[in-house]
């Protein structure tokens, strides 16, 4: 009779069907794998010659972008160990608001330098120690390696220059026209004390039709709405703003009303005719002549609305009516009642347009101290004008990464190689072990330039040689040439002269959030993962006939 082996290990106190993996090649380097293959995704869309991935999510709906936050967030990434490279990105996007694709290439590259580390016999333990060491040193050299300050925030030229970099990486031919719609329209917003400068305050509404060179910047807000009633132009307006629809009030309790006689059924409606045309008459007497509303609108207190040419606007979202509060300066009342001055908002003109076809509600504020600011970007097409939505956030975010830290590094990849020479001097004066993990951390920050180059079709390693050639001679400001052209270009630029900058908050956090998500990976020594929860699986939707 044969008897039944009882389990032994980890095994025995598990539910049947939970996974156990451990030891180098089952739990750190399946890590390291699956990390590398994340940072491969991304690699091809950094810098300004970087290719569009498209992404079809869960919903089904089309992303056609390089922007590697976009695209991370849109794949849903299983893998626990490369969701901690996710973290470390969505950590940079939360801090700067830029770089997001720096975090996720230099882990990538610094997970694939301590694979080499621990297959020549190196432990995780030695290899993270000199990768801490290694990016302590980094973070203590970036101030040195500054290169220029922005000194008055509110100047619209250094702000421009300030945020070309970062829009030219995505909107490359375009930076010069967008880095100016952003720096205008951040200027205009921008509050007596610029570290209360909010990302909220720059507002984008697309509107499809011509092309992106034909966007602009509007003072004020822009809303692809109607107006309710006839009036549909409003100067030096007196705005009244309510969040509850703008119609009589129903009766709580159901009641019978019992008509004897014509003159009954013409006065039934009376009393609510003079209640509503007296709210509207009080209105119109105190000096109002624009009402928003966050709810519907009646049909008799639009007729009165009329009479008394009061303009009326209607907005759905209760964030865009918060927003026209901040514009002009307002109250939202829960009821139907005439404001207070304290409360009654004020606009310079209120006016509907027609751009491309689409029909626009524009609340212009020209006077100093405009609130909000709104970029109308146009594009022939959804997916372009999203992905320019994406490009100007990325220009707000460092403005308002600029009022915490003014500083800036030299970019295209000078930066990188100056750290990389840097550190591989200081790995010769170590004598311990940690002196390979420090090469490594050198050897990963390569990958950037690299990256760079191979995306605008030149050879990596030709380009790195000739930036190690020109820092060996102390020019720190030079970095790779992608607009060079021909073998006549030597392939290396003074970004300074160019205007290529990086920011130095951006560049500080990347390299902080990189070595932090790479080493903990690297801490990891076994993966144990529960048998997953049961339950009926979703049903899929059945085309409702032939021609769906």
């Amino acid at each position: 009779m044969a008897l039944s082996v009882p389990k032994v290990g980890l095994s025995t106190m598990m539910k049947e069907g939970a996974q156990h993996f451990h030891g180098m090649e089952e739990a750190v380097f399946r890590n390291i794998n699956a990390c590398k293959e994340l940072a491969r995704v991304t690699q091809t869309s950094y810098g300004p010659n970087g290719m569009n991935k498209m992404v079809i999510n869960h919903l089904e709906k089309l992303f056609v972008t390089n922007d590697a936050a976009t695209v991370i967030k849109e794949l849903e990434v299983e893998h626990p160990a490369a969701r901690m490279l996710v973290m470390a990105t969505k950590m940079q996007e939360q801090e700067v608001g830029d770089g997001t694709n720096f975090v996720i290439i230099l882990a990538g590259e610094l997970l694939h330098q301590a694979e080499e580390l621990l297959k020549m016999g190196l432990s995780p333990a030695e290899v993270i120690e000199g990768y801490e060491l290694a990016c302590d040193k980094a973070l203590e050299a970036l101030p040195n390696l500054t290169c220029w300050t922005v000194k008055d925030l509110r100047s619209q030229t250094e702000v421009q220059k300030a945020v070309k970099t970062a829009i030219g990486s995505m909107q490359y031919g375009n930076e010069d026209f967008l880095s100016g719609l952003v720096a205008e329209a951040c200027v205009s917003v921008l509050p007596e004390n610029p570290k209360n400068f909010s990302v909220d305050n720059v507002r984008v509404v697309k509107i499809l039709g011509a092309g992106v060179l034909h966007s602009t910047v509007m003072k004020g807000m822009v809303f692809k709405r109607e107006v309710e009633g006839t009036v549909s132009r409003v100067k030096i307006a007196k705005v009244a703003v309510y969040s509850c629809p703008f119609d009589a009030m129903a009766t709580e309790t159901k009641g019978t009303v019992l008509i004897k006689s014509a003159n009954e059924l013409m006065e039934f409606s009376k009393g609510e005719e003079d209640l509503i045309e007296n709210q509207v008459k009080s209105l119109s007497d105190a000096g109002f002549n624009l009402v928003v509303t966050g709810g519907k609108v009646g049909e008799m207190a639009l007729h009165f609305l009329n009479k008394y040419n009061i303009m009326t606007v209607r907005l759905l979202s209760k964030f865009d009516l918060r927003r026209v509060c901040k514009t002009v300066q307002a109250t939202a009342l829960p009821k139907v009642v005439p404001p207070s001055a304290e409360e009654a908002g004020h606009c310079d003109l209120v006016e509907v347009e027609e751009i491309g076809g689409t029909t626009v509600v524009v609340f212009r504020q020209d006077q100093e101290g405009c609130r909000i600011s709104t970029i109308v970007v146009r594009g022939s097409t959804e997916n372009i004008m999203d992905d320019v939505e994406r490009t100007v956030d990325d220009g707000v975010n460092t403005f308002k990464a600029l009022t915490r830290d003014p500083r800036f590094l030299p970019g295209a990849g000078a930066t990188e190689i100056e750290l990389a020479k840097q550190l591989t001097s200081y790995a010769e004066t170590c004598h311990g072990m940690e002196q390979y993990s420090i090469k490594a951390f050198a050897e990963a920050l390569e990958v950037l330039p690299r990256a760079l180059a191979e995306n605008a079709g030149v050879k990596g390693n030709e380009v790195i040689s000739k930036l190690y050639a020109a820092h060996q001679g102390g020019e720190v400001n030079t970095g790779f040439d992608n607009e060079g052209e021909g073998s006549s270009s030597s392939g290396v630029v003074d970004v300074l002269e160019k205007g290529v900058l990086d920011l130095y908050l951006g560049k500080f956090t990347g390299v902080k959030l990189a070595c932090s998500a790479a080493c903990t990976v690297l801490r990891v020594d076994q993966i144990i993962m529960a048998k997953r929860a049961g339950g009926p699986k979703p049903r899929q939707n059945a085309p409702l006939d032939a021609d769906d």
